[in-house]
């Protein structure tokens, strides 16, 4: 059973973050929120004079210092919120700065207009004045959009239907949330069970595979009785990424959704060519998990489904911050030494209370240091996403610390990255770890003991084998979804139900094989993905993830290499990995560029070409070494 959640004010606060570093009050946080004016002031009056280098820097000066005090106020009324939901004075507090910062985006919302109404010759004469050297990249970006922007008049037409663009979302998300009515599922002795749209997933993970079944009809069942309604929203949205592309003269949604981090379309291209030219491998483990299940015909609700009976085991916190130091351990020193300085100086909120916020995130501001939030409960689990959230707040220290504010953010194209690489050296030193276990085990002549090795190994194969699935199979998937249901829309199509049922069905086939059994329902699973009313979002999650995979691939066999020296007297033991490691040496280089080049460049420093197929098929190569592993241990 079990235990009760305590109250906030029960916790230990030893295991609660330590807000300090934003502020050391909410009296202090207040007196900020009354300065707040005065900035976002100072930042409106160059409204009609940004027509020189000058007045732009000045302007930038204004406008960075507004946003960082908004950033720190706005970071520490979330934290709060994210503590207690329930807390009204934290509801207040977000509240009143959500509101504030709506006010002052809408204050200096004339900047980028007025700029860029300027004449193209003379905007770009103006990047190059040795005044604005320390807002070049800004300048940069903002020229990019210079093409794509439209008169002062039709900016602000096109930006009053913002609204209207943003009802789709709105709609399908109220349908979602609040009125679809899912039938009770039943297990496999009869009892009845819950479904709801917060926990179906959870349900498709059960060991019972009666529960799984009734919980996927019953979900589906409500899907089926609105689809024409999800098909309508859908195709607003798409409808109104099309008409916000053309008017903006760009070639198509896609490409619009991509200028924003300059990315070019071949990247995305090459993400489905490379993913389609590995689907055989995919075919395999889906076979494999049909044998392992040891089932006559294999579901779509089989397929987020335990695979091992065994004890999972269990982590305390500090156990797992001891295996997540150890794991960075090939990053360097100075990076263990900063991980080290988390797990102590609270940056983490470690365990669920009352009203906390689930799920887990990094967060924190130019002026502080990172925050994690987490729900440990001592899973595998837990402890990978702690590596993971400590990926990301690492590249969010490094980068603040390199790089001046307005360039020390980072794209969402390269956010995954670091914490996918951490994730990837936790299951690599695991299952190293289990390798040596799985040795000595079979030594001793012990078979239980060779067994729960075995199942041990097992679990973290098929942990890293879900990652790809879920991350590269799955979202390369999601993203020829949308792929072909905006290319149906430029083309005149309509988008009804019929039409994107038959686009995703044929999807499914095509990723999953010939293994997998068809029912009906799977079809529909496309209204119930949030993500599609962010066009063209998730490929990013694959592009990620395969970068990650060949990043943490080349950190290790670096790491291996400069140990191998080291044991020979060939060099130092005092060096840092960042001295001996190219590779590490370029990573954390890489996460130290914030949003100080474009994406793709920075992960070229890193040594990953985004550019070609090559990171991508790299890490399918990985998959499927790590599947011949897990298939030759099935059948041992």
């Amino acid at each position: 059973m079990a235990e009760e959640l305590k109250e906030r004010s029960e916790m230990d606060s030893r295991f609660m973050w330590n807000l300090e570093s934003l502020y050391k009050s909410d009296a202090d946080w207040e007196k900020d929120l009354e300065a707040l004016d005065d900035l976002v002031k100072v930042a409106a009056s160059f409204e009609g004079k940004l027509s020189s280098a000058e007045r732009i820097r000045h302007f930038l000066n204004a406008s960075t210092d507004m946003e960082r005090k908004l950033s720190n106020l706005f970071c520490y009324a979330n934290l709060r919120k994210s503590e207690d939901a329930r807390d009204p004075k934290a509801q207040d507090m977000y509240a009143r700065i959500y509101s504030k910062y709506v006010q002052a985006s809408t204050a200096v919302s004339f900047a980028e207009p007025e700029i860029l109404s300027l004449p193209e010759d003379v905007l770009a004469a103006i990047t190059e004045e040795p005044i604005l050297d320390e807002y070049k990249r800004t300048m940069i970006k903002l020229l990019r959009q210079k093409p794509h922007t439209l008169t002062a008049a039709e900016e602000k037409l096109l930006a009053s239907f913002g609204e209207v663009f943003g009802a789709p979302e709105e709609i399908a998300t109220n349908l979602q949330d609040a009125d679809l009515v899912f039938d009770n599922a039943k297990d496999a002795e009869g009892k009845e069970v819950e479904v709801s749209e917060s926990n179906y997933i959870l349900l498709q993970m059960s060991k019972d595979r009666a529960l799984r079944e009734s919980a996927f009809h019953s979900f589906y069942k409500s899907y089926q009785q609105h689809i024409n309604t999800f098909a309508a929203t859908y195709a607003g949205q798409v409808k109104a990424a099309t008409a916000s592309a053309a008017v903006r003269y760009f070639e198509s949604s896609r490409a619009a959704a991509m200028a924003g981090e300059h990315i070019p379309v071949e990247v995305y291209d090459n993400l489905i060519k490379a993913v389609r030219k590995f689907m055989p491998s995919m075919y395999r483990y889906v076979s494999l998990r049909k044998k392992m299940l040891g089932l006559d015909e294999l579901h779509y609700y089989d397929l987020y489904a335990p695979l091992s009976d065994g004890v999972q085991k269990k982590y305390s916190y500090e156990e797992a911050c001891e295996e997540v130091l150890a794991a960075v351990e090939p990053l360097g020193q100075k990076y263990q030494e900063i991980v080290e300085k988390a797990f102590q100086d609270g940056w983490i909120d470690v365990y669920p209370n009352k009203g906390k916020h689930s799920g887990a995130y990094s967060s924190g501001t130019y002026d502080s240091n990172p925050y994690i939030l987490t729900n440990f409960v001592g899973t595998l689990d837990s402890v990978s996403t702690i590596a993971h959230e400590m990926g990301h707040s690492m590249q969010t220290y490094l980068s603040n610390h390199a790089q001046p504010p307005q360039d020390a953010d980072y794209t969402i194209f390269v956010a995954e990255v670091a914490s996918t690489v951490n994730e990837n050296l936790l299951i690599e030193k695991l299952l190293r770890e289990n390798a040596e276990a799985l040795e000595d085990a079979k030594q001793s002549g012990n078979a239980e003991a060779v067994l729960n090795v075995k199942t041990e190994r097992m679990a973290l194969l098929n942990q890293y084998l879900e990652g790809f699935k879920g991350t590269v199979y799955r979202q390369t998937m999601f993203a020829e979804f949308e792929l072909q249901a905006h290319a149906a829309a430029e083309r005149g199509e309509a988008l009804n139900a019929s039409k994107l049922n038959e686009i995703y069905q044929n999807l499914i086939q095509d990723y999953f094989g010939p293994e997998l059994v068809m029912d009906d329902e799977v079809k529909l699973e496309w209204a119930r993905i949030p993500h599609f009313y962010s066009p063209f979002y998730v490929y990013k999650y694959a592009t990620d993830y395969s970068a990650a995979v060949a990043l943490s691939e080349a950190i290790l066999s670096g790491d291996a290499e400069m140990k191998e020296k080291m044991e020979k007297g060939e060099l130092s033991t005092s060096l840092d990995a960042t001295q001996v490691n190219p590779a590490v040496k370029r990573y954390v280089e890489f996460l130290s560029m914030g949003g100080s080049q474009d994406p793709l460049d920075e992960l070229k420093h890193a040594g990953i070409d985004m550019s070609k197929p090559d990171s991508i098929e790299a890490a399918l190569v990985k998959f499927g070494k790590v599947l011949d592993e897990a298939e030759a241990l099935m059948n041992d």
